[in-house]
Order: C-alpha cells, then sequence, then structure tokens
C-alpha cells in the first residue's frame, strides 16, 4: 500500500511538472546543455558554418525567398525550352535549349547570390534585426561569411538542379572537361553578386523598395547579357553596354562550358577576372558604406 501511494504521488509531480513546462513559452525553458564544445570553440570554420546553417533554415522557411530562389528559375527554363524547342539560336547556332540550361543557370546564380541577398539584407537592416545581432559576441565577419556562404551554397544547388532537368528532360549534356569551368565561374560569380549585394544594400532606403529596386536594374541586364536573349540579336551600342556589367561575363562563362565546340576545362579568363574585378569593388563599397542600423536611424 505504501509502495502503491509513493507511485501515485510521483506521477501526479510528474504529470503537474509536465503541464507546467508545455503552458510555458519556448524562449523561457531552459536550454539543455550541449555535449561537447561550442562552434566558436572549434575556430572560426566551424563558427562561420554554424551560421551558415541557421541561416540556410531561415531561407528554408521563407516561402517568397524558395519561390523566387528556387522555383522561378526553373519555371523560366521550362517555358523558354517549351517556346524555342530545338530552334537553332545564339552566336554558335546551338539548340535552344542548350542555350538556355546555362543562361538560366547563370539567372539561378544571380537570383540567390544578389536579388534574394539585397532583399534579405534591407529587410533585416531596417527590422532591426541586424543591429542585435551586430550586439551579439559573434563576430561581425562571422555573420556576413555566414549569410554569404549560404546564399553561395543556394545558387550552386539551385544551378546543379537547372542543369540535372536540362540533362534528364531535354537531353542537354555537359561535356565532362568542362565540368571545372562551369565550377570556378559559378563560384567567382556567386561571391562576386554576394559582395555586390552587400554594397548595393546601402541604396536602399527601406525594406518595400528593395525589390522593385533590384527588379529595376536586374530585368534589363538580363535581356541585354545573353540570358533570355542572343547578344548577337542586340545592337553594337548595347552589346558595349552589356559588356560593361558582371551578368554578360557570368552567363559567358556558362555557355562556353556548355557549347559543343569548346575544348578544355571551358574557363574564360577575361569573364573570371570581370566578374572577380566587380566583387572587389562591390567589397570595398560595402566596407564604406554598409551599415547594422536602419536607414532611419543614421538618418
Amino acid at each position: 500500500m505504501i509502495l502503491l501511494w509513493l507511485w501515485r504521488r510521483w506521477r501526479r509531480r510528474r504529470d503537474a511538472a509536465a503541464e507546467e513546462e508545455a503552458e510555458t513559452p519556448a524562449e523561457f525553458r531552459p536550454t539543455p546543455a550541449r555535449k561537447g564544445p561550442t562552434a566558436a570553440a572549434r575556430g572560426p570554420v566551424a563558427l562561420v558554418l554554424h551560421q551558415a546553417y541557421y541561416d540556410l533554415r531561415g531561407f528554408l522557411r521563407n516561402k517568397q525567398a524558395r519561390f523566387f530562389t528556387l522555383a522561378l528559375p526553373l519555371l523560366f527554363l521550362v517555358v523558354f525550352v517549351s517556346v524555342f524547342g530545338s530552334d537553332k539560336i545564339g552566336p554558335t547556332n546551338v539548340a535552344a535549349r542548350t542555350y538556355y540550361v546555362p543562361g538560366i543557370s547563370a539567372l539561378a546564380v544571380i537570383a540567390a547570390s544578389f536579388v534574394n541577398l539585397v532583399i534579405t539584407i534591407t529587410v533585416l537592416r531596417e527590422e532591426g534585426i541586424l543591429k542585435r545581432r551586430r550586439a551579439t559576441p559573434v563576430p561581425a565577419w562571422t555573420l556576413i561569411a555566414g549569410r554569404t556562404l549560404m546564399a553561395i551554397a543556394v545558387s550552386l544547388i539551385s544551378m546543379i538542379v537547372l542543369m540535372l532537368v536540362g540533362r534528364f528532360a531535354y537531353g542537354v549534356k555537359l561535356p565532362t572537361r568542362t565540368i571545372p569551368g562551369i565550377a570556378l565561374t559559378a563560384v567567382v560569380g556567386s561571391i562576386s553578386f554576394c559582395a555586390l549585394a552587400y554594397a548595393f544594400s546601402t541604396a536602399i532606403e527601406n525594406e518595400d523598395a528593395a525589390q522593385p529596386m533590384v527588379q529595376a536594374i536586374m530585368l534589363p541586364l538580363y535581356f541585354i547579357s545573353g540570358v533570355f536573349i542572343p547578344a548577337v540579336n542586340l545592337p553594337n551600342w548595347l552589346k558595349h553596354v552589356a559588356q560593361v556589367f558582371p551578368v554578360e561575363h557570368l552567363s559567358d562563362g556558362l555557355h562556353h562550358a556548355f557549347a559543343p565546340t569548346t575544348t578544355g576545362a571551358g574557363i574564360i579568363w577575361s569573364d573570371i577576372g570581370v566578374l572577380a574585378l566587380w566583387g572587389a569593388i562591390g567589397l570595398g563599397f560595402a566596407l564604406w558604406r554598409f551599415s547594422w542600423l536602419p536607414k532611419a536611424a543614421t538618418g
């Protein structure tokens, strides 16, 4: 009897504690102790990877970001290939499906590394989230490097998905010898556009203006840089304008790697150089003008 009474008393206490825990908001619950060293204790690389992981989780929870970054390029690929099919386009008269797989892949890299990053940075800044994160013990460079690494990873994943769809749905083959050219061009392009994203975000006053300003700049560049329309169909003055900006060189580098006539690793060093130069310009401007505070607080 005594044992039965003790067991019932213990069970009532356990149930009461469980109910109290369920009613307590998650942010006020004690955090269970973690086993092993923290990310900070494992070194700067582990800390950046840790930050990038949580930034990636935040991205995947954002339905709008997922659509415009991952689904929209795939939709563009399906539409353009369905419309133009096997038509011969471009300077080398390749099939339309062979032209649009690398072209839309360039768009996917830019969407993840520049468009989505500019909008995200602006929203986080204007809502005061960047300010609060800057006040934490986490180094500023870790926050920036983690978000940049996340953007690069998303851009490469999106590009790989487009290439797999192009391969198995439309029969577009990527020569294995040019895989180094594709990889190098995509990585350098993604890093450069990430740096430009931080630089361009300094010119946006509020989160409502972020997407219109980004699209107002990028849509014309898509059309004159060989993403949607082959450059051979453009007047000469538009070609010269496109050659100034990095979109043309990212698109050209990816198109070159997919061209059947390409020999070697498929690397165009002049395009890599221009992308790196734009990245350096963006990084320098971001270091000069980037702010963690909302625009209203800085005047």
